[in-house]
C-alpha cells in the first residue's frame, strides 16, 4: 500500500509541476492569439522597393515635387499587406514592414475602456492560478518526502487537493476572460490593430493544458486521498472483527475455564462434605458401642 500511495503521489507531483510550467510560458509569452492585419502599402523609395506601391513617372520628380499627384495601378487587396501580429496577456506584437523585426504595444492600452476592468480580472486571476500552483507543488512535495507519518500525510493531501482545485478554477475563469476581452478588442479596439484573419496561438494551448494538467493533478491527489482513508477504514474494520472474535474466544475460553474449575470444586467439596460425614458417623457409632458396653458390664 505504501509504495502504490508514494507511486500516486508522485504522479501528482509531476502533473503539478507541468501545470506550473505550462501556466508561467503562457503568461509571459505573446502567442496567445495570433493571425494577420490588413495595413496599406507604403511608398517605394530609396530604402523600400518591395511590398510598396510603385507610382509611374520620374521617383527624382516625385520627391521633389509634393503637388504632383500620383497613380497607382493597383486595385483591392494589393493595395495592402498582410503583417503578422501575435497578443499576450501583456504586449501585442506586430510585424515592422518598414524594417526587419517587430514592434509591441500594450494589449491593456489597445482593450476597449469597457474591457479593461475585465481583462485586470483575468490578470489577477492569472496571478493567483499560478501561486495556487505553486502552493500545491509545495505541499505535495512536502507530503512526498518529508511526511513522518500517515496521518500527516493524509493531511498535507487534503490541503494540497484543495489548493490544486482552487487554482483550476481560477485559470479557468481567468482563460475565459481573456477570450472575452481579445474577442471585444477585436471588434472595438484601434483600427490601426484590429485583425483581419486570427486563431489561438500556441501560449493559449498551454494555458488549457496547465488547466488540465492541474485538473489532473487535484483529480490524482483526491483519489490518493479517498483510496488511503477506504483503505486504512478497511484495515481498521478487519481488526476490530478480529479482535472481537479473539475475544470472544477467549471470552469462551475463560468460561469453560472457569466452568471446569467450578465442578472440580464442587465435586472436591462434595467428596470432602461426604468424608467428612462418613467419620462423623464412624465417630458416633464408636461412641454408642462404648456407651453400650459399659451397661451390659
Amino acid at each position: 500500500m505504501k509504495t502504490n500511495r508514494r507511486c500516486r503521489a508522485l504522479l501528482a507531483v509531476s502533473l503539478n509541476l507541468m501545470a506550473l510550467l505550462f501556466s508561467t510560458t503562457a503568461f509571459i509569452t505573446t502567442h496567445w492569439c495570433e493571425g494577420t492585419q490588413r495595413v496599406p502599402k507604403p511608398s517605394c523609395g530609396k530604402e523600400k522597393k518591395t511590398n510598396c506601391l510603385n507610382y509611374s513617372g520620374n521617383e527624382t520628380a516625385n520627391e521633389t515635387n509634393q503637388n504632383v499627384v500620383h497613380y497607382s495601378w493597383e486595385t483591392g487587396d494589393d493595395r495592402f499587406l498582410f503583417r503578422y501580429f501575435h497578443t499576450g496577456i501583456w504586449y501585442s506584437c506586430e510585424e515592422n514592414i518598414n524594417a526587419a523585426g517587430e514592434k509591441c504595444r500594450s494589449f491593456i492600452d489597445l482593450a476597449p475602456a469597457s474591457e479593461k476592468g475585465v481583462l485586470w480580472l483575468s490578470v489577477v486571476s492569472e496571478v493567483l492560478y499560478i501561486m495556487l500552483l505553486v502552493v500545491g507543488f509545495s505541499l505535495m512535495c512536502l507530503e512526498l518526502f518529508h511526511s513522518s507519518s500517515v496521518i500527516d500525510g493524509l493531511k498535507l493531501n487534503a490541503f494540497a487537493a484543495v489548493f490544486t482545485v482552487l487554482s483550476g478554477l481560477l485559470g479557468m475563469v481567468a482563460h475565459m476572460m481573456y477570450s472575452q476581452v481579445f474577442q471585444a478588442t477585436v471588434n472595438l479596439g484601434p483600427e490601426d490593430w484590429r485583425p483581419h484573419s486570427w486563431d489561438y496561438g500556441w501560449s493559449f494551448c498551454l494555458a488549457w493544458g496547465s488547466f488540465t494538467c492541474c485538473m489532473a493533478a487535484s483529480v490524482t491527489t483526491l483519489n490518493s486521498y479517498t483510496k488511503t482513508v477506504i483503505e486504512f477504514r478497511h484495515k481498521r474494520k478487519i481488526f476490530e472483527q478480529g479482535f472481537r472474535e479473539e475475544q470472544n474466544f477467549l471470552d469462551q475460553e475463560a468460561i469453560k475455564y472457569f466452568r471446569e474449575r467450578s465442578v472440580q470444586t464442587v465435586s472436591r467439596s462434595v467428596e470432602a462434605f461426604m468424608d467428612f460425614a462418613s467419620l462423623r458417623k464412624s465417630r458416633h457409632v464408636g461412641k454408642v458401642s462404648e456407651i453400650l458396653g459399659e451397661d451390659a458390664c
